[in-house]
């Protein structure tokens, strides 16, 4: 019997990451989920994660402790307010005040490092280039530069044991298309989390650009969004 290849998948918890992961586990990989508690506003995310990897039935689901905090700069990390009900259109908008300064660099380093040590090829990210916020390191060709700087940087790229591949499965599909994957992989978007600004009971605003994604890409997929939003 063959040996079921190992992939990493870097996991929010939320609805792309979750689709991702279901995306490795249809094509025949071992998963292995990598979450990380680096300081943002809330863990609900987290809780997310745990219950998506219990869901999909992981191998391991590691987290990591940083202090993204620390450096601040993000209405993710820091005490800028999290915008709500702002332009979806990337054409016309800055990048928003919730990127988190090098965050895909910093969670891919890590799956790197882990990639490395269990001798794994293929690292998946939810990473999404048409119905997103508009932040830099979601662009395939950021991906593309990460991973040839990977297969440089690393023993494994040097002495030629394998090459490391990330995965970008759902980087040209919309919201909608991504959901739709999603329900026919079997995804249960009922207990993952997309807000940056809960409430105190755990609830989605609904305004933030997270949810305002997420609702437009329920809303065209024609399906109803099993997570209740406040309003």
């Amino acid at each position: 019997m063959e040996k079921k290849k190992k992939a990493i998948i870097l996991s929010s918890g939320g609805l792309d990451s979750t689709t991702a992961m279901a995306v490795a586990k249809n094509n025949g990989f071992q998963l292995y989920s990598l979450s990380f508690d680096y300081g943002q506003r809330h863990l609900l995310e987290l809780k997310a994660s745990e219950r998506v990897a219990e869901a999909m039935d992981v191998v391991e689901h590691l987290v990591i402790k940083i202090d993204m905090k620390a450096i601040g700069g993000s209405a993710l990390t820091d005490r800028f307010d999290v915008p709500k009900n702002s332009s979806l259109n990337k054409e016309e908008q800055q990048i928003p005040i919730t990127y988190v300064p090098a965050r895909n660099t910093i969670f891919l380093s890590f799956a790197l490092a882990w990639a490395e040590v269990l001798e794994v090829e293929d690292i998946f990210i939810g990473v999404n280039a048409i119905d997103y916020s508009g932040y830099p390191d979601c662009r395939l060709e950021y991906i593309r530069a990460f991973e040839k700087m990977a297969n440089l940087a690393t023993k494994a790229g040097v002495e030629k044991k394998f090459e490391i591949k990330i995965q970008i499965p759902l980087i040209n599909m919309t919201k909608a298309d991504i959901i739709r994957l999603g329900i026919r992989l079997g995804v249960d978007y009922g207990l993952t989390h997309s807000c940056y600004d809960p409430s105190l009971d755990g609830k989605a605003c609904g305004e933030c650009d997270s949810c305002c994604l997420r609702k437009k890409g329920f809303e065209e997929a024609g399906l109803k969004d099993p997570v209740l939003c406040v309003r």
